[in-house]
Protein backbone atom coordinates (compact mmCIF):
# COMPACT_ATOMS: atom_id res chain seq x y z
CA UNK A 1 0.00 0.00 0.00
CA UNK A 2 2.71 2.49 1.00
CA UNK A 3 4.75 1.61 -2.09
CA UNK A 4 1.74 2.25 -4.36
CA UNK A 5 1.12 5.63 -2.72
CA UNK A 6 4.75 6.66 -3.23
CA UNK A 7 4.71 5.60 -6.91
CA UNK A 8 1.50 7.55 -7.46
CA UNK A 9 3.40 10.78 -6.83
CA UNK A 10 6.65 9.70 -8.51
CA UNK A 11 6.39 12.26 -11.30
CA UNK A 12 5.69 15.12 -8.89
CA UNK A 13 9.37 16.23 -8.86
CA UNK A 14 9.27 16.48 -12.68
CA UNK A 15 6.07 18.53 -12.55
CA UNK A 16 7.59 20.84 -9.92
CA UNK A 17 10.73 21.22 -12.02
CA UNK A 18 8.65 22.11 -15.08
CA UNK A 19 6.78 24.72 -13.02
CA UNK A 20 10.10 26.18 -11.87
CA UNK A 21 11.36 26.33 -15.48
CA UNK A 22 8.10 27.98 -16.58
CA UNK A 23 8.39 30.55 -13.78
CA UNK A 24 12.02 31.31 -14.63
CA UNK A 25 11.23 31.66 -18.33
CA UNK A 26 8.50 34.17 -17.41
CA UNK A 27 11.14 36.53 -16.03
CA UNK A 28 12.56 39.26 -18.27
CA UNK A 29 16.22 39.14 -19.20
CA UNK A 30 16.88 42.06 -16.84
CA UNK A 31 15.34 40.13 -13.95
CA UNK A 32 17.40 37.04 -14.67
CA UNK A 33 20.64 38.76 -15.64
CA UNK A 34 22.88 35.75 -15.29
CA UNK A 35 22.02 32.86 -13.05
CA UNK A 36 25.61 31.77 -12.59
CA UNK A 37 27.86 34.84 -13.09
CA UNK A 38 30.57 33.42 -10.81
CA UNK A 39 30.87 30.32 -13.00
CA UNK A 40 31.24 32.41 -16.14
CA UNK A 41 33.98 34.44 -14.46
CA UNK A 42 35.77 31.27 -13.40
CA UNK A 43 35.56 29.75 -16.91
CA UNK A 44 35.50 32.70 -19.36
CA UNK A 45 35.78 30.37 -22.37
CA UNK A 46 32.35 28.98 -21.40
CA UNK A 47 30.69 32.39 -21.15
CA UNK A 48 28.53 31.74 -24.23
CA UNK A 49 27.20 28.48 -22.82
CA UNK A 50 23.81 28.87 -21.12
CA UNK A 51 24.37 27.10 -17.81
CA UNK A 52 20.89 27.96 -16.59
CA UNK A 53 19.25 25.90 -19.33
CA UNK A 54 21.78 23.11 -18.94
CA UNK A 55 21.27 22.79 -15.17
CA UNK A 56 17.47 23.13 -15.35
CA UNK A 57 17.10 20.38 -17.94
CA UNK A 58 19.72 18.17 -16.28
CA UNK A 59 17.54 18.35 -13.16
CA UNK A 60 14.37 17.82 -15.22
CA UNK A 61 15.89 14.71 -16.79
CA UNK A 62 16.82 13.31 -13.38
CA UNK A 63 13.37 14.07 -12.01
CA UNK A 64 11.76 12.24 -14.94
CA UNK A 65 14.11 9.31 -14.31
CA UNK A 66 12.99 9.30 -10.69
CA UNK A 67 9.40 9.20 -11.88
CA UNK A 68 10.02 6.26 -14.18
CA UNK A 69 11.65 4.39 -11.29
CA UNK A 70 13.31 1.08 -12.07
CA UNK A 71 12.39 1.41 -15.76
CA UNK A 72 14.69 4.44 -16.12
CA UNK A 73 17.65 2.13 -16.74
CA UNK A 74 16.31 1.00 -20.10
CA UNK A 75 17.88 2.77 -23.09
CA UNK A 76 14.46 3.32 -24.68
CA UNK A 77 13.18 5.00 -21.51
CA UNK A 78 16.29 7.20 -21.34
CA UNK A 79 15.74 8.23 -24.96
CA UNK A 80 12.09 8.95 -24.17
CA UNK A 81 13.12 11.11 -21.19
CA UNK A 82 15.49 13.12 -23.39
CA UNK A 83 12.67 13.53 -25.93
CA UNK A 84 10.28 14.71 -23.19
CA UNK A 85 12.84 17.28 -22.03
CA UNK A 86 13.49 18.57 -25.55
CA UNK A 87 9.76 18.83 -26.29
CA UNK A 88 9.27 20.74 -23.05
CA UNK A 89 12.23 22.91 -24.08
CA UNK A 90 10.42 23.69 -27.34
CA UNK A 91 7.33 24.80 -25.43
CA UNK A 92 9.56 26.84 -23.12
CA UNK A 93 11.16 28.64 -26.06
CA UNK A 94 7.72 29.36 -27.51
CA UNK A 95 6.61 30.69 -24.12
CA UNK A 96 9.65 33.00 -24.02
CA UNK A 97 8.50 34.63 -27.26
CA UNK A 98 5.72 36.29 -25.22
CA UNK A 99 8.04 37.62 -22.48
CA UNK A 100 9.48 41.12 -22.81
CA UNK A 101 13.20 41.07 -23.51
CA UNK A 102 13.25 37.32 -24.23
CA UNK A 103 13.36 35.57 -27.57
CA UNK A 104 13.27 31.91 -28.59
CA UNK A 105 16.76 30.60 -29.26
CA UNK A 106 17.79 27.29 -30.81
CA UNK A 107 21.03 27.30 -28.81
CA UNK A 108 18.92 27.26 -25.63
CA UNK A 109 17.17 24.17 -26.96
CA UNK A 110 20.56 22.60 -27.64
CA UNK A 111 21.63 23.31 -24.05
CA UNK A 112 18.37 21.78 -22.82
CA UNK A 113 19.07 18.60 -24.75
CA UNK A 114 22.69 18.48 -23.58
CA UNK A 115 21.57 18.80 -19.96
CA UNK A 116 18.98 16.04 -20.25
CA UNK A 117 21.35 13.84 -22.26
CA UNK A 118 24.15 14.14 -19.72
CA UNK A 119 21.74 13.33 -16.91
CA UNK A 120 20.81 10.11 -18.71
CA UNK A 121 24.48 9.40 -19.45
CA UNK A 122 25.24 9.77 -15.75
CA UNK A 123 22.63 7.12 -15.01
CA UNK A 124 24.40 4.64 -17.30
CA UNK A 125 27.26 4.39 -14.78
CA UNK A 126 26.41 1.18 -12.90
CA UNK A 127 27.29 2.50 -9.43
CA UNK A 128 25.28 5.67 -9.97
CA UNK A 129 22.27 3.78 -11.30
CA UNK A 130 22.40 1.32 -8.40
CA UNK A 131 22.24 4.23 -5.96
CA UNK A 132 19.53 5.86 -8.09
CA UNK A 133 17.35 2.75 -7.95
CA UNK A 134 17.49 2.85 -4.16
CA UNK A 135 16.31 6.46 -4.21
CA UNK A 136 13.67 5.94 -6.90
CA UNK A 137 11.91 3.21 -4.89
Amino acid sequence: MKQTMIRRFALLPAVLMMLAIFWLSSRTSNELNSVLPWFQELFPSMSNFDWGHFIAYFALGLSYAYGFGRHAGRPSVKAFIILLCVVYGLTDEYHQSFVAGRTPDLSDLLHDGIGAGLAMLLLTIPQVFKLWRKLAV
